[in-house]
C-alpha cells in the first residue's frame, strides 16, 4: 500500500508538472509508471548520487513493476560526477548505452542528480530518437530552483558553457527536499545563490526574508528527518516548512517567467542576473569553484555595473553583498577561495570579456547584462546592452582618473553615512531596549562586520525597511550570549569594531566558554594593549592568543566589573569610547579616568558622549574645582539605553574631505549636504581650518558646507597646521599640500621652513591605523617627486608646481580606503595616476569611483595591473612585492645574501643593525654593555615591528641573529610569514664558528656558539617559511677543486629570491608556453660525483628530476631493505646541484606501489621531505594522488610560486585510456595539481593511440592544465616522443634509466624529425665581411649535440636586398643573426621589435614567430647587450653588487648595446669617451635615462674611477704605448679603481688586444675577450630560436678550437 504523501504543485506552461515535498521516492515511481507508460524506464545518475539513492529507486521501481500486468524494463546508467561529463563525449556514451539496450522512442528517461545530470540527460532526451519523454529529479538545491525548471538542456564545449543544447520540457519535475539532508553545506550554499538571485530580480519581500533568516534556513538542512517525517504536512517541522517555502517560492517565480517567455526572447533573460559575468568566471574556474559561487560573484559585479550606470544605489549593492555572504558565498574575485587557485591568473579583464563575447543573450558583439534598479526590480524586463568599457572598469582591480575640470561643477552631493557614527549607533541600538530605525547607515565592510558580530553575540535582531534605506534594530537590552561553539568573531581590518567589541564581549552572560575575536593580518598588528590592560585591571579575563598587545583575543564572559577604571588614551580615542559605550551595563557605576598624557582625538570622545545622551545615558565629565577646567575623568551611570524610535546618521565628514579637496585642487565648486558646523565629527572642521587657509572660499552652515577652489595651481601652503581634532583628514591635506606652492597666509609661515612647506602635526595615532599612514603618504608622494620629512607626531610636505610632478605614478594603497581616496584627489590633476587597490574604498565609500563620474563629473577608467606571475593554487594570499625578511645565525651570510637578493630584485636592502644604531645613537655592542641583553632584545623587537610596518613592500630586511630569542619577535615573524617570505639563511656551523672567531662588531655570546645554534635552530624553523642553503662544503673530491664562484652565488640568489617572491618564478618557460618540454631523471644515489657532467647531462632539457626515493647517503649505503633518505642529506644534495645549474628541479618521491623505492606507508616521512622541498624553493613537487587527501591539502597552501605535479602511475598494464578509471584519476589530479601526470604501460602500439586521443580531448577543454601522459615499456616509446609536457628523459652517461622505455633528449628530437613533427629549419648570418665568423660553428655544434635537424649558414651580400627578403620569407626559415653593416637596414623588413632592440636602435637577431596557420611573422631582437651583461656580471668581484661607474670607449652601434647593458646592471654613471665628441653627445641624447658623462681624456674622472671598462673600437686603433700617435693611448689610470673590476674588448682579433694585455697586468681585474661576448650573445640567440639552452661547454670548446686555427 502506497504511503500517504502530501505534495505542493507548481504550474508551468499550463501544467501542474512541478511536484514538491519530502521523501517522495514512492510517489515519484507511482506517478511515472501511471502517467508515463513505457516499455523502458532509464534512470541516469552520477556515481555520488547513485551511492546514496539509486538502490531506493531500483527497489521501488521493481516492486511496482511486479504489480503491473505489462512488465516494462527498468535500467540504470551511472556516469562520472562533475562538469566534465557534460560534454559531447558524455552525451554519446549515454546514447550508446540506450542504443545498446535497444531503447525505443517510448523510452522515459529519469535524470536523478544535480544540474549537470539534468542538462546532459535532458539534451539526450531532446535528440534521442528525435525526442523522448524525460523526468527531472533534482537532488541539489541549485538544480531544484534553477536548472531543472524551464526545459533548458545543454552540454559544454571548449568555447564555453551550455553552447550546444535544446529547449526540451520535462514531463515532471519532482522536488524532494529530503535529498538536501545529504547535501554538503557548500552545495546548499551553491543553490542559495540562485534563490537569492531570483528574489533580487523579482520580489523584495522574499529577499528581506532571505536576509533575515539565513541561520534558520541553514538549520533546516542540518536537522535530519526521521521515519520519513515531512512526507505529510502534519509531520513537517517548522524547519521543513521554512525550507520548502523557500524552494517553492523561488521555483514559482521561475515557472511564471518561463510560462511567459519559454524561449528566452526577453523576460526570461532576467533569470540570468549574475550569469553574464558569472559564466565567464565559471568557464575559467570550473570545476573547482561551483556554479552558484561564480554566479554569486557575478551578481555583485553586475550590481556594481548597475551602480556605475547610475541605475542602482549602494544600498542595493550592500544588501545583496550581505545576503550572499550570509549564505557563505564568495562576493569578489579576491575571496581566498578564488584568488588562491592556479586558474585565477586567467581571470584577467581581457580574458573575461573575450569569454563573454560567446553568450546566448548577446546581440552580435554587444554584451547584455541584467541591470538591477533596486532589490526586487530590474531596470528593463530583459537584459540590457552594456558597453565593454563599463564592464571592464568594474572588473579591473585598479583605476585612474582622467584629469580635467569636474563637469558637474557646481557639485551638490552627500557623502555616505559616517563610519564612526554608524558603528556607535549600531552598538547603542543593539544594547538598548526597544526598536530603533537607523537612517543613512553606512553600507560598508566595517558596518557589516559590526552587524555580523552583534548577530553572533545574539545581541540584536536586524531587518530592513524603505528598500534598505532604513535599518530596523530590535535591541537586546544588553543581553549577550556566547557565539556558537568553535566560532570566532572575525573582524577583518575593522579597527573600530575590534576595539568596541573587546569591551562588549566582557558583557556576555556567564559561561564556561570564552569569546574569541580575531582579524586579518594587519588587524593583528594594530594595537589594542592599553584597552586590554585597563579591562584586565578591572577584573576582566582577556588573553592574547598570538602577539602581545594585538588581536586575536580570548575574552571570558564574566561581566564588566565597573568602579574606578584607569585607561591610557594617548594612542586611540576608540579605547575610551569602547568603555564609555559599555559602562552603563557594568556591575557597578563606572568612573573612567584617562591617563598617560595627551588624550588623542577628543572630538570622537565627545561624539560618543553626545550619542549616549540621545540613547538615554548622560555621562558626566568632572571639572577641576579650582579652575573649572574639564578633567579627563568621566562618570557613567549604571542603567540601560532606551532606543529612540528614529536616529539619523550624519554623513561621513572624513569622506566629505575628498570631493571638497577636488573642488580645491581643480578650482571648482562643491557643496556637501548633511555636514556642517553642528556636526558631531571633528573632520567637519576641515573646510574652515584647512581649505580656507589654502585659498578656498568656504561657506559653512550648521548642516551644509560649500567650497570654491582658487585657480588651478594657486593653492597656498598651510605652514603649520595641528590636525589632532581631525586626524583622518591629514591624508587629504597632504595631497593638497603637495601642489601648494603659494606662500602661506600671513602668520602661518614656518619660521625655519621654506614658503612651500606644510607642517602637519598632532597625527601620531595615524601610524597605527589600517597602515602606517604617515609613512604611506611619504612613500607614495615620493613617486610624484614630492619631498617630505617625518616628524615625531606628523610630517612636513614641500609643495611643487603641478606641471613639475611626475606622471604615471602607480599608488600602492596598503588596503587603506583613506590612502586610495586621498590620492584620487591628486589624480584629478596629474595624468595617468593609477590607484592600485580600488576596492579598498569599500570600507567607507564603496561607490566612490562611481560617484566621481556620476556626481562629480570626472572620467574614471579601469586599469588591469601587470602582476607578472600570478598566485598559484593553494598559495596563502601573498603580495609578490611583499618585503623579504632574512633571519639566521650571525655569520651565516645574511647581509651578503640579502644585498645580492636586493640587487637581483631591484629592491632596497635594509640591515636592522644600522637602523638600530641610528635610532638609539649607539652601537649594538655598546648598547648591550650599557643596558644588558633583555633591554636590547626588547628594543630589537620594536625595531622589527617598525621595519615590518614601514617597509611592507620591495625591501629585503636582514635581522640580527638573536631576533628569535624573544616570544614577541617570534610572534611578529610568524605572523609576517603568512603574507611574505621569511627566509632562514642556513650555513654549516663550522663555517659560522670560523667567521665568528674573526668578527668583532657585535657583542660576544657568552656561551659556546654550538649551544646558541642548537637553541635557536628550532626557532628559526618555526619563524621562517623558506630556507636559503648557503653551504660551502657540500662538494667533495674533484668537485671541491674550484671554490664556488661569486657568479654562481649571484645566480643562485637571483633564482631563489626571484622564485619565492614571485617576481621571477624559476619555472620552465616551455611548460608555461605550451611548447615541448623535458626533464632529465637523475638516478644516482649520490649526485655529487656527477656534477662535473651536469651541463652535458642536461643539454636541451627544461628541468632536472631529483629522484629522492633513489638517494642513499654514505651512512645508509650498508642498510638493506627499504630506505628513507634523511632530510638533511636530501637538502645537501639539492644545495650541491644548485651550485652547478639553475634549471628548475622536479622533486619526486616515488613509492613502491607507484614504481619507485619509497615505502608506501611512510607518509609522515614523505610529507616531511615534501614540505622541506618547498621551504628551500624547489620549483616542481611531484605529489602522488594516492597519498591521503588530508596530507595533500595541508601541503598545498605552502607551495607559494612552486607548482604541484599531481601524479598517478599504473605499472600493471591494466590501465585503459578510455573509461571511468582514467577519467577519475585525471579529475583527482587536476583538482590538486598545476600539472597532471598519468603514467600507464603499453601492451601494444594501439595503447599509445588511445593515450594520444585522451590527451587531445583534455587539451581541447578551456583552461586545461598541462598534461604529462605516457606509457612505459618499449611499446610505449612513441608516447614519450609525442608527449609535450615535461617528458622524462635519460642520458647515456646515467648509470641506469629511471623507467623502462625512457629515451634521451637527442633520440626524441631525431624521432620527432622522422615523423614530421620537427621539420628542418635554415638559419643564417646576414652581413659582410663574414667569412671568418664563428657563428656557424657555434650554432651547428649546438644543433648536432641536441639532435636538432637544423643548419646554420653564412649569407653574405652587399646589401639588404631581394635575396635576404626571399630567405626570411621561406617556410623553412628558422632565424638569423645580423651583423655589420645590416643591423639597421633589416629593421624595415620586420613586423615587430623587442623593447631592447628599439631602445638600442639596432637588431642582431631575427626570430620567426609561428602562427596557427603555419606562416610566420618576423620579430627583431638585440642580444649583444645580454652578451655584454652576462660576461661582465659573471666576472664582477665578490663584494661588488652594484658598480658605481663604468667606461665605454667608442660611440658606434656596439657602444649603444654596451650602455644599455650597463644601465640594466645598475651602474650609476657611465663615462663615455670617443675621439669625435659630437658622436658621443648623440648617445647622451638617445639615452636620457642613463647618467652618461662624456670625457675628453681617459683617466680624468669627475668621481669614482670605473670598475667596468668596455672598448668597442678596433683593437688596431688602441695602444698602451704613449709614443704611438696613430692609435688611442690607454693610460694605466683607467685601471685606478682599487677594488678591481672587469674589462671587455669587443674586438674579435687578436684574442689579446692591447687593452686586455694591459688589464691582465693589473690586480683584481678580469678580462672578457670579444669571442667571450660572441658566445654569450649566441647562447641567447640559440635559446630564442629553439627554446633550448645551448650546450655551453661543448660549444665553447668547438668555437675556441675553430678560432685558434
Amino acid at each position: 500500500m502506497a504511503p500517504d504523501i502530501d505534495v505542493q504543485k507548481v504550474s508551468i506552461l499550463g501544467k501542474d508538472s512541478i511536484h514538491c515535498g519530502f521523501h517522495l521516492i514512492p510517489y515519484i515511481v507511482r506517478t511515472v509508471l501511471e502517467a508515463l507508460p513505457s516499455s523502458t524506464y532509464v534512470l541516469v545518475a552520477d556515481s555520488n548520487v547513485a551511492n546514496l539513492h539509486l538502490s531506493s529507486f531500483e527497489t521501488e521501481f521493481l516492486d511496482k513493476i511486479r504489480q503491473l500486468s505489462t512488465k516494462p524494463r527498468f535500467l540504470s546508467y551511472v556516469i562520472l560526477p562533475g562538469e566534465t561529463s557534460k560534454s559531447r563525449e558524455g552525451k554519446a556514451e549515454i546514447e550508446d548505452f540506450l542504443l545498446l539496450n535497444k531503447c525505443t522512442r517510448d523510452t522515459v528517461i529519469l535524470a536523478l542528480g544535480g544540474g549537470v545530470i539534468g542538462d546532459l540527460v535532458g539534451f539526450v532526451a531532446a535528440t534521442f530518437m528525435r525526442g523522448v519523454r524525460f523526468v527531472q529529479i533534482p537532488t541539489t538545491l541549485l538544480a531544484m530552483v534553477d536548472s531543472s525548471v524551464g526545459g533548458k538542456t545543454a552540454i559544454d564545449t571548449p568555447h564555453g558553457k551550455n553552447l550546444i543544447g535544446a529547449f526540451w520540457q520535462p514531463e515532471y519535475i519532482f522536488i524532494d527536499a529530503a535529498f538536501l539532508e545529504t547535501l554538503p553545506a557548500r552545495e546548499f550554499s551553491n543553490g542559495m545563490a540562485e534563490v537569492v538571485k531570483t528574489a533580487a530580480i523579482w520580489n523584495e519581500d522574499d529577499f528581506a526574508s532571505l536576509e533575515s533568516q539565513s541561520a534558520e534556513i541553514f538549520a533546516a538542512i542540518q536537522t535530519p528527518s526521521t521515519n520519513y517525517s515531512g512526507r505529510t504536512v502534519s509531520t513537517r517541522s517548522n524547519a521543513q516548512h521554512l525550507l520548502l517555502s523557500v524552494i517553492v517560492g523561488s521555483i514559482s517565480v521561475k515557472a511564471h517567467i518561463v510560462t511567459v517567455d519559454e524561449r528566452e526572447t526577453g523576460l526570461r533573460n532576467l533569470v540570468n542576473f549574475g550569469h553574464t559575468i558569472g559564466h565567464a568566471i565559471e568557464a575559467v574556474l570550473t570545476p573547482t569553484i561551483l556554479h552558484g559561487e561564480c554566479v554569486s560573484v557575478g551578481m555583485i559585479l553586475e550590481a556594481e555595473v548597475s551602480r556605475q550606470m547610475g541605475v542602482l544605489g549602494q544600498v542595493g549593492v550592500g544588501r545583496l553583498t550581505r545576503c550572499l555572504k550570509a549564505y557563505n558565498l564568495p562576493v569578489s574575485l579576491s575571496d581566498p577561495r578564488i584568488a588562491n587557485l592556479p586558474a585565477a591568473k586567467s581571470l584577467t579583464v581581457d580574458n573575461l570579456l573575450d569569454i563573454m563575447r560567446v553568450d546566448k543573450k548577446n546581440s552580435g558583439p554587444q554584451k547584455k547584462i541584467v541591470i538591477l534598479s533596486r532589490i526586487g526590480k530590474t531596470y528593463e524586463e530583459k537584459a540590457t546592452i552594456v558597453a565593454d568599457a563599463i564592464i571592464a572598469k568594474t572588473l579591473s582591480e585598479a583605476v585612474k582618473i582622467i584629469p580635467g575640470r569636474p563637469s558637474k561643477s557646481p557639485i551638490h552631493m552627500a557623502t555616505p553615512g559616517s563610519k564612526s557614527i554608524s558603528n556607535r549607533a549600531l552598538l547603542l541600538a543593539a544594547l538598548g531596549k526597544g526598536m530603533c530605525r537607523l537612517r543613512n547607515l553606512l553600507h560598508s565592510d566595517d558596518t557589516q562586520v559590526m552587524m555580523n558580530a552583534l548577530v553572533d553575540l545574539k545581541g540584536a535582531k536586524f531587518s530592513w525597511e524603505d528598500g534598505g534605506e532604513t535599518l530596523v534594530v530590535e535591541g537586546g537590552g544588553g543581553l549577550l550570549s556566547i557565539p556558537a561553539k568553535g566560532k570566532e568573531i572575525y573582524l577583518g581590518n575593522a579597527g573600530t569594531a575590534a576595539r568596541f567589541l573587546a569591551t562588549v564581549c566582557t558583557l556576555v552572560q556567564a559561561s564556561e566558554q570564552r569569546t574569541v575575536i580575531t582579524g586579518n593580518a594587519r588587524m593583528k598588528q594594530r594595537p589594542i594593549g592599553p584597552l586590554v590592560t585597563a579591562l584586565r585591571a578591572n577584573g576582566s579575563s582577556i588573553d592574547y592568543l598570538e602577539s602581545q598587545g594585538c588581536l586575536p583575543l580570548s575574552i571570558a564572559s564574566a561581566g564588566l566589573k565597573g568602579g574606578h577604571i584607569q585607561l591610557a588614551a594617548s594612542v586611540s580615542s576608540q579605547y575610551v569610547s569602547s568603555i564609555l559605550l559599555c559602562a552603563p551595563y557594568a556591575q557597578t557605576e563606572v568612573r573612567l579616568e584617562l591617563i598617560g598624557g595627551q588624550v588623542i582625538s577628543q572630538p570622537y570622545i565627545d561624539m560618543t558622549i553626545a550619542m549616549m545622551k540621545t540613547f538615554g545615558v548622560n555621562v558626566v565629565r568632572e571639572k577641576d574645582p579650582a579652575t573649572g577646567a574639564f578633567l579627563d575623568v568621566y562618570t557613567i551611570p549604571q542603567m540601560s539605553y532606551v532606543n529612540p524610535s528614529i536616529y539619523n546618521i550624519e554623513s561621513d565628514a572624513s569622506s566629505a574631505t575628498y570631493p571638497l579637496a577636488i573642488a580645491a585642487i581643480t578650482g571648482t565648486e562643491c557643496t556637501i549636504a548633511n555636514i556642517g558646523s553642528a556636526s558631531l565629527q571633528g573632520d567637519a572642521r576641515f573646510a574652515k581650518e584647512v581649505l580656507e587657509p589654502m585659498g578656498c572660499e568656504v561657506i559653512q552652515t550648521e548642516t551644509e558646507t560649500t567650497v570654491k577652489g582658487p585657480p588651478v595651481g594657486t593653492l597656498r601652503a598651510l605652514g603649520l597646521v595641528d590636525m589632532e581634532p581631525m586626524t583622518d583628514a591629514f591624508l587629504t591635506a597632504s595631497v593638497l599640500a603637495a601642489v601648494a606652492v603659494t606662500s602661506p597666509k600671513p602668520g602661518r609661515k614656518l619660521i625655519e621652513g621654506p614658503p612651500n612647506a606644510t607642517r602637519i602635526i598632532g597625527i601620531a595615532n595615524q601610524r597605527v591605523k589600517e597602515c602606517n599612514r604617515i609613512q604611506a603618504m611619504m612613500d607614495q608622494l615620493a613617486k610624484f617627486g614630492i619631498e617630505t620629512r617625518e616628524l615625531e607626531d606628523g610630517l612636513e610636505i614641500y609643495g611643487k608646481p603641478i606641471i613639475e610632478l611626475n606622471e604615471g605614478a602607480s599608488i600602492h594603497c596598503y588596503d587603506d580606503h583613506r590612502v586610495a581616496m586621498a590620492f584620487s584627489v591628486l589624480g584629478t590633476v596629474i595624468r595617468d595616476t593609477i590607484i592600485e587597490e580600488k576596492r579598498c574604498v569599500e570600507k567607507t565609500w564603496p561607490n566612490w569611483w562611481d560617484d566621481l563620474e556620476n556626481k562629480i563629473g570626472l572620467q574614471v577608467e579601469g586599469v588591469e595591473l601587470d602582476h607578472g606571475s600570478s598566485s598559484p593554487s593553494g598559495q596563502e594570499t601573498t603580495n609578490s612585492s611583499a618585503s623579504v625578511v632574512i633571519v639566521g645565525m650571525r655569520g651565516s651570510g645574511k647581509s651578503y645574501i640579502g644585498q645580492l637578493a636586493a640587487s637581483a630584485l631591484s629592491w632596497t636592502f635594509l640591515d636592522a643593525d644600522p637602523v638600530f644604531e641610528i635610532k638609539h645613537q649607539i652601537g649594538v655592542r655598546e648598547f648591550v654593555q650599557k643596558n644588558g641583553w633583555p633591554a636590547f632584545r626588547a628594543a630589537e623587537s620594536e625595531i622589527l615591528k617598525e621595519l615590518l610596518a614601514e617597509h611592507p613592500t620591495k625591501h629585503v630586511i636582514s635581522l640580527g641573529g638573536g631576533i628569535v630569542e624573544t616570544p614577541t619577535s617570534r610572534d611578529l615573524l610568524k605572523e609576517y610569514s603568512k603574507k611574505g617570505p621569511v627566509v632562514h639563511i642556513v650555513r654549516e656551523i663550522d663555517e659560522v664558528i670560523r667567521y665568528l672567531g674573526e668578527e668583532t662588531a657585535r657583542p660576544a655570546y657568552g656561551e659556546p656558539v654550538i649551544d646558541v645554534f642548537q637553541r635557536r635552530a628550532p626557532w628559526f624553523a618555526e619563524c621562517s617559511n623558506y630556507e636559503f642553503i648557503n653551504y660551502t662544503g657540500v662538494l667533495h673530491g674533484e668537485q671541491a677543486e674550484a671554490k664556488r664562484s661569486p657568479n654562481s652565488i649571484r645566480k643562485d640568489v637571483a633564482r631563489f629570491f626571484g622564485h619565492i617572491t614571485g617576481q621571477n618564478p624559476n619555472l620552465a618557460p616551455n611548460v608555461t608556453n605550451g611548447q615541448r618540454s623535458y626533464f632529465l631523471s637523475l638516478t644516482y644515489p649520490d649526485i655529487t660525483p656527477a656534477l662535473l657532467h651536469v651541463e652535458e647531462l642536461t643539454a636541451g632539457v627544461d628541468a632536472i628530476e631529483l629522484r629522492v626515493d633513489l638517494l642513499r647517503s654514505p651512512s645508509g649505503s650498508e642498510t638493506f631493505g627499504r630506505y628513507i633518505p634523511p632530510s638533511a642529506y636530501v637538502t645537501e644534495q639539492i644545495a650541491a646541484l644548485r651550485q652547478k645549474t639553475s634549471l628548475p628541479i622536479v622533486y619526486t618521491i616515488r613509492t613502491i606501489s607507484q614504481g619507485g623505492n619509497f615505502p608506501d606507508h611512510a607518509e609522515a616521512e614523505a610529507f616531511e621531505l615534501l614540505h622541506s622541498a618547498l621551504r628551500i624553493g624547489v620549483e616542481y613537487i611531484d605529489v602522488e594522488i594516492t597519498w591521503p587527501s588530508k596530507r595533500i591539502q595541508e601541503l598545498l597552501p605552502r607551495k607559494g610560486y612552486s607548482q604541484i605535479i599531481a601524479s598517478w602511475h599504473d605499472w600493471s598494464g591494466n590501465l585503459k585510456w578510455v573509461g571511468q578509471t582514467v577519467e577519475e584519476k585525471y579529475q583527482a589530479a587536476a583538482a590538486i595539481g598545476d600539472i597532471v601526470k598519468i603514467v600507464g604501460r603499453a601492451n601494444c602500439l594501439e595503447d599509445n593511440f588511445a593515450l594520444h586521443a585522451f590527451v587531445q580531448a583534455k587539451m581541447s577543454t578551456f583552461n586545461s592544465k598541462p598534461l604529462l601522459a605516457i606509457n612505459m615499456g618499449t611499446e610505449g616509446q612513441i608516447s614519450r616522443i609525442l608527449n609535450k609536457t615535461l617528458s622524462p628523459v635519460t642520458h647515456p652517461l646515467l648509470p641506469n634509466k629511471a623507467a623502462p622505455g625512457q629515451l634521451s633528449f637527442a633520440q626524441i628530437q631525431s624521432a620527432l624529425h622522422l615523423i614530421g613533427q620537427l621539420p628542418t629549419r635554415r638559419f643564417f648570418l646576414f652581413g659582410t665581411p663574414i667569412a671568418h665568423s664563428m657563428s656557424p660553428t657555434l650554432h651547428n655544434t649546438g644543433f648536432r649535440i641536441l639532435g636538432l635537424p637544423h643548419q646554420y649558414e653564412l649569407f653574405e651580400t652587399d646589401s639588404v636586398g631581394e635575396e635576404i627578403k626571399a630567405a626570411i620569407a621561406s617556410p623553412d626559415f628558422g632565424g638569423a643573426s645580423v651583423t655589420i653593416p645590416f643591423k639597421l637596414d633589416v629593421i624595415p623588413l620586420l613586423d615587430s621589435l623587442s623593447p631592447e632592440a628599439e631602445a638600442i636602435g639596432a637588431v642582431n637577431t631575427i626570430i620567426p614567430l609561428r602562427t596557427d596557420d603555419g606562416s610566420h611573422i618576423l620579430h627583431g631582437d638585440n642580444t649583444d647587450w645580454i652578451g655584454i651583461l652576462d660576461s661582465v656580471q659573471s666576472r664582477l668581484p665578490a663584494g661588488m653588487h652594484s658598480p658605481e661607474t663604468a667606461l665605454v670607449i667608442g660611440a658606434g652601434g656596439t657602444s649603444r648595446a654596451a650602455i644599455f647593458a650597463l644601465n640594466k646592471l645598475g651602474v650609476e654613471k657611465v663615462y663615455l669617451f670617443n675621439r669625435t665628441a659630437a658622436n658621443a653627445q648623440e648617445l647622451v641624447v638617445d639615452f636620457p635615462e642613463v647618467n652618461i658623462e662624456v670625457v675628453t681624456r681617459l683617466g680624468a674622472w669627475s668621481s669614482h674611477s670605473p670598475s667596468i671598462i668596455i672598448s668597442t673600437v678596433p683593437a688596431s686603433a688602441t695602444t698602451y704605448d704613449p709614443s704611438k700617435e696613430d692609435a688611442l693611448y690607454l693610460p694605466p689610470e683607467i685601471f685606478a679603481n682599487s677594488s678591481g673590476g672587469v674589462v671587455v674588448d669587443m674586438a674579435y682579433k687578436p684574442a689579446d688586444t692591447p687593452l686586455l694585455q694591459q688589464a691582465s697586468k693589473m690586480s683584481n681585474w678580469s678580462v672578457v675577450r670579444g669571442v667571450d661576448v660572441l658566445l654569450e650573445q649566441g647562447f641567447v640567440q640559440f635559446r630564442l630560436w629553439t627554446g633550448r639552452h645551448c650546450p655551453r661547454k661543448a660549444v665553447s670548446e668547438a668555437v675556441w678550437k675553430a678560432y685558434s686555427t
